[in-house]
């Protein structure tokens, strides 16, 4: 059952097909990171997405299920996915990888892709792809100093198309496999004409800001909800959103 279908279900509806629920697998952008040491877990995408359906009708619960690690691939998440994805039964997996993976082959990247996608769907779960952030474009002076190493290989694999190539290798996967994309990525490379992209990164390196998350959010929110009309029987007891 669709979120949008979910959404509209009364008493005996949510007895019956119990909450809204969404896990989102991915790495540390997931997890929650910002800053060095620093984590978020109210502000990140996932949250705000999260109280955006919720806004559209709030009788539903919606329980997101944060599965991203900081510092872990697509390849070594495989080993995970049971527990932390699929025993929860999800009705949509949000899947969010490739920051870490370009540090290895591309191979390593799209086989453990496919097979994520491929048990995800077998799930009988609706599967989105999130296409990550940018890198950073150069070393900013005030990246913390253990990180400038790491921010100047980061950055040159932005710069020489390598992230690029990764990513538009995914969606391409993706798309064979019938899987949506929703394409973040895309929408930081048109900012990355006029703005300083590495300036909306917390940590200078992979870590979108605070404010940066909501861009995720709001593309995901239209991805799953932007076509969701209330029924004309709505239910007084219960809130709707009066803008849709």
């Amino acid at each position: 059952m669709k979120i949008t279908e979910k959404l509209n279900l009364e008493f005996e509806g949510l007895l019956e097909h119990g909450p809204i629920n969404i896990v989102v697998f991915g790495d540390s952008v997931t997890h929650g990171a910002l800053g060095s040491g620093e984590i978020d877990y109210e502000t990140v995408y996932w949250n705000r997405l999260r109280k955006k359906i919720n806004a559209l009708r709030n009788y539903m619960p919606v329980n997101v299920i944060n599965a991203g690690i900081g510092g872990i691939s697509a390849k070594g998440s495989l080993d995970r996915m049971q527990a932390h994805v699929l025993d929860h039964h999800p009705d949509l997996i949000i899947v969010c990888f490739g920051l870490n993976d370009v540090n290895f082959p591309l191979n390593e990247y799209l086989d453990p892709m496919r097979e994520i996608f491929e048990r995800s769907l077998n799930s009988g779960a609706e599967v989105i792809f999130l296409t990550p952030n940018m890198f950073n474009t150069y070393v900013a002076d005030d990246t913390a100093e253990f990180l400038k190493d790491y921010a100047a290989v980061t950055a040159d694999m932005q710069n020489n198309g390598k992230m690029d190539h990764y990513i538009e290798s995914a969606m391409a996967l993706a798309h064979e496999m019938g899987v949506q994309v929703c394409d973040c990525y895309s929408k930081w490379k048109e900012l990355s004409k006029t703005q300083d992209v590495t300036m909306l990164l917390s940590n200078r390196i992979n870590h979108p800001t605070r404010e940066m998350h909501e861009l995720f959010a709001e593309e995901l929110f239209q991805m799953i909800c932007g076509d969701y009309k209330a029924p004309e029987h709505a239910d007084s007891n219960t809130m709707y959103s009066e803008d849709k």
